[in-house]
């Protein structure tokens, strides 16, 4: 693992994190509500790393930490996914420096997750 980053060791492909899922774990989805709305995958949980998109730029959740705190444990083992990779490898960082370390972030997000699902059909 030497040389390694920490968020490539906590960083899974779509397969693998189907994998997870079909397990028994959570998934973690944390695209604004409107994106989730629009797909996500059965049985998720969303909540948004931010809490608002605007000109401005992105206004990230001030709450984000607390509310997966009070849904999630810990100790358990769960996927982190937005839509791109991107957004759930910030919140992963989040999470793992708030104490989770069974989480995993999927590469590629909801979309690799999608091409994944057709691949595995």
């Amino acid at each position: 693992m030497e040389g390694q980053s920490m968020i490539e060791l906590l960083t899974v492909d779509a397969h693998e994190a189907r994998k997870v899922v079909a397990s028994g774990r959570r998934y973690l989805d944390v695209r604004l509500p409107e994106a989730f709305e629009t797909g996500h995958v059965q049985g998720a949980i969303n909540i948004p790393f931010y809490s608002s998109v605007t000109p401005q730029g992105k206004v990230k959740n001030p709450q984000f930490v607390e509310q997966v705190t009070a849904l999630l444990e810990k100790e358990e083992e769960f996927i982190v996914a937005c839509n791109s990779g991107v957004r759930s490898k910030l919140a992963t960082i989040d999470l793992y420096n708030a104490g989770f370390k069974n989480i995993k972030n999927i590469s590629g997000g909801y979309l690799a997750w999608k091409k994944a699902e057709s691949e595995d059909a």
